[in-house]
């Protein structure tokens, strides 16, 4: 899930599963909610006034859906986990009313700064075609919060318009660069998949606002901290916190946390951070198409194919679109290729919070953009419909400069060769080669550079220790999560920080490590 860091941001996407899932879909929103595991909604009743409640969310109707909420709660037969589910749909709500926060004249507005002489045809052109992303709900037309800078992102036609054409944001490793070719070079030259590794110092705060939380209340807050990876991210130490006392999650944990507590106190921020080292290695799988034959039938890889609602289904839609791009392919490698061209055409765009949404996949397939997690979601539901074995894998991307950024990206199972990594955001480095002639097209589907740290190993599990209110993030975990007794801090109550630095002579530090 990557996010651009600048003054639209904000994060994630929309909602459209089959009305057969989208109870599913709320009850493990809401479980995910609270980082543990619940007893499941076990009554017909509850699942048909939850269904009923979260089709009313999707289609805008918020003040019925209100209606239903406030109904069901006074029912005394409720069972917890149909409230929890209930009460989630509540903050599901006011999320989606945070996104979609800005009216027409302020869409109108911003735009015009841009394009001083825009016409009401242009925009009601490109309202229409949904390339200026908003909702109707309960009647009212309200713009998401990134709606202006997404449109030069979707739109050339737009984007031409400008007066000051300025550049985006981008990554350094978002076009290929010396570093990918040194990757390339050096497992050529010792036959390794892991190479050049370096020594990083890493730095990690959450600052919670001022009388965010009444002084003298404890506020507890989860930083994302690494997992030992061997030949990914190895020798993981922390350095120190603040406050001092910390409980680190045990090595298993797949979001991965460091857990603080500090009291709050009258008219000043509440502070966290983190210093921790860590070594980070690139990775090159050099794969022979030929050679790759179907994925063997184990239990370990069994956990990583089929459906994973709610965000992993194999929808109608899902299938045509595998169909229309597989076109009869057998190979497992190939299949990936089409499928991972297919997914990096879906044009970048900054997306909605994934709390919001229903079904990623599903959403990532029809709404005409994504996010780097969207994109990650929708190539893990077509490999695995493909008995291709796909799972995730997020964290931070970071430069030797001043970017920083959320990101997410995934893993392949391809026999004979193994687990290998694909970001399909990042994505094909069209005709690209190295000095040396090495293809760089395909580097990312089988290969990662050594600017990103993996927080997590797999999405939407739950922490150590176990949040007691709504998570802010139910699908990822990279900028942490805060709460209090009164409950959960959104992020619009807080900020985060992050700072990578390269040590040096980090060759020789990460074999002194070994």
């Amino acid at each position: 899930m990557d996010w651009v860091r600048d003054v639209t941001a904000a994060k994630h996407i929309r909602p459209r599963a089959g009305r057969g899932l989208i109870a599913c879909a709320a009850f493990v929103a809401a479980v995910l909610a609270f980082g543990s595991v619940a007893a499941e909604p076990d009554t017909p009743a509850g699942n048909q006034r939850l269904d009923s409640v979260v089709s009313m969310v999707d289609s805008d109707r918020f003040k019925a859906a209100e209606t239903a909420i406030d109904a069901a709660l006074a029912d005394p037969a409720l069972t917890v986990a149909d409230r929890d589910a209930l009460l989630f749909q509540r903050e599901r709500m006011r999320r989606i009313l945070i996104d979609f926060r800005l009216d027409e004249a302020e869409v109108l507005s911003r735009l015009r700064k841009a394009i001083p002489d825009l016409g009401d045809a242009e925009f009601a052109r490109w309202k229409a075609a949904n390339l200026i992303e908003h909702r109707v709900i309960d009647g009212r037309t309200l713009y998401f919060a990134r709606a202006v800078p997404n449109l030069f992102r979707l739109s050339p036609e737009a984007a031409a318009r400008r007066a000051d054409p300025a550049p985006f944001s981008e990554g350094p490793m978002e076009s290929p660069n010396a570093h990918h070719a040194a990757v390339v070079e050096a497992a050529r030259e010792t036959g390794q998949a892991s190479v050049l590794p370096r020594r990083v110092q890493v730095t990690q705060s959450i600052t919670v606002d001022a009388d965010a939380v009444p002084a003298g209340e404890t506020v507890r807050a989860w930083i994302p901290f690494p997992r030992d990876i061997p030949g990914q991210q190895q020798d993981i130490r922390l350095l120190g916190s603040i406050p001092a006392e910390a409980t680190v999650a045990p090595e298993p944990t797949a979001q991965r946390t460091v857990y603080m507590e500090q009291v709050a106190r009258a008219g000043e921020p509440t502070e966290f951070s983190i210093d921790y080292e860590l070594t980070l290695l690139a990775q090159r799988h050099a794969i022979d198409p030929d050679k790759v034959v179907p994925a063997p039938a184990t239990a370990e890889l069994a956990a990583h194919l089929g459906e994973r609602p709610p965000h992993i289904v194999f929808t109608p839609a899902l299938r045509a679109f595998s169909e229309k791009f597989v076109n009869g392919e057998t190979n497992p490698y190939r299949i990936a290729q089409k499928l991972f061209a297919a997914v990096d055409d879906i044009p970048w765009a900054g997306a909605r919070e994934y709390s919001t949404i229903t079904n990623i996949s599903d959403y990532a397939l029809h709404a005409g953009h994504a996010d780097c997690g969207q994109q990650t979601l929708l190539l893990m539901a077509l490999l695995r419909l493909n008995g291709i074995p796909a799972r995730w894998q997020s964290g931070m991307v970071y430069s030797e400069g001043d970017y920083w950024n959320l990101h997410d990206w995934g893993w392949m199972y391809l026999a004979p060769y193994g687990w290998v990594p694909m970001d399909v955001t990042t994505g094909r480095f069209e005709g690209a080669t190295a000095d040396s002639g090495a293809d760089l097209e395909w580097f990312y589907l089988g290969g990662l550079d050594a600017y990103r740290i993996a927080f997590n190993d797999d999405y939407g599990t739950g922490f150590v220790p176990a949040k007691q209110h709504f998570r802010s993030e139910t699908v990822d975990s990279q900028r942490g999560e805060v709460e209090w007794d009164g409950g959960n801090l959104y992020f619009d109550q807080w900020d985060y920080d992050f700072e990578a630095r390269i040590l040096p002579d980090t060759a020789r530090t990460a074999r002194s490590n070994d």
